[in-house]
């Protein structure tokens, strides 16, 4: 039965693949004691009537800010990792979507706070998807404590990628039938257009991007945006609220042009503008934790 589920997914018929994916995931985690329990840092457990796919870790120092509280962009790191591992976990990672020459790319984060962690905390993060169709996918994230305080909830919008085309294409069978859709998380949802005001910004120090700012795919990395808005926001643990869309990429030797908007006491809003025009995306924080 084992060797059967440990098979090639490439030797299942294509019409049988998504199906084969799903049953070979819940063997194996079964098998290997994942449901309920924890091993080798993750762990799944019951949450509004799915399985919401973790991981464990410890808040590092390489990842605070100078008070030790746990980076907004260190944050969304975590966040990027775990649904890596899910998707890893089910066939549908890294290599598969090299394959097909597809990435998925965050179009939206909303990322609500009640506390972020500080520095040597054990923390859990965990994701699940709970819409895809057409190019779109829909994640919520979470964020908690090792005895289950919730920390942080999150949404977030991605779309899948052609990167050879450069155009948004549909999800196919084998993707969408590997997930499980879980329920919305409990949680406010605001639009995520994120509207700029036309005047009364601050311009600041035009930033170019070198190799530090790209991922894998060649261009800036979405949490890398974060960390240039984070500039000009208040300290990470006064943050209760933050929302990020995203516009347009930039690539290494490109010119961004950050614009600061501060709309009243409570909000700030960033526009990382390309220096050839348009915006590569607007970032709103809202305070209101002490």
């Amino acid at each position: 039965m084992v060797r059967l589920f440990k098979r090639d997914t490439d030797k299942v018929p294509r019409i049988f693949r998504g199906i084969f994916l799903r049953i070979r995931r819940l063997a194996e985690l079964c098998y290997n004691g994942y449901i309920l329990s924890e091993r080798k840092g993750r762990r799944k457990w019951i949450e509004m009537g799915g399985l919401v796919y973790t991981f464990s870790g410890r808040v590092r120092f390489s990842e605070t800010d100078p008070d030790g509280i746990l980076r907004m962009e260190s944050l969304i790191d975590y966040f990027q990792d775990c649904s890596t591992f899910q998707s890893e976990d089910l066939g549908v990672g890294m290599d598969y979507l090299k394959k097909g020459h597809l990435a998925w790319v965050v179009n939206y984060w909303q990322i609500d706070i009640r506390r972020l962690p500080r520095l040597g905390d054990p923390i859990v993060a965990g994701t699940s998807p709970y819409d895809i169709h057409g190019f779109m996918g829909m994640r919520n994230f979470m964020l908690e404590s090792a005895d289950g305080e919730r920390l942080v909830n999150a949404n977030s919008v991605w779309s899948l990628i052609d990167l050879e085309r450069g155009v948004p294409v549909r999800a196919g069978e084998e993707i969408c039938s590997a997930y499980e859709l879980l329920p919305k998380f409990d949680m406010e949802y605001l639009p995520r257009k994120i509207r700029v005001p036309e005047e009364g910004g601050e311009k600041m120090e035009p930033i170019r991007i070198t190799e530090q700012f790209l991922d894998s795919n060649h261009h800036v990395n979405n949490g890398q945006y974060v960390r240039m808005a984070m500039e000009y926001g208040p300290e990470d643990a006064q943050i209760a609220r933050l929302r990020v869309e995203y516009k347009k990429q930039a690539y290494l030797g490109d010119v961004i042009v950050p614009e600061v908007f501060r709309t009243d006491e409570e909000t700030i809003m960033i526009a990382l503008n390309h220096a050839d025009g348009g915006t590569c995306a607007v970032a709103e924080i809202t305070k209101g934790r002490k």
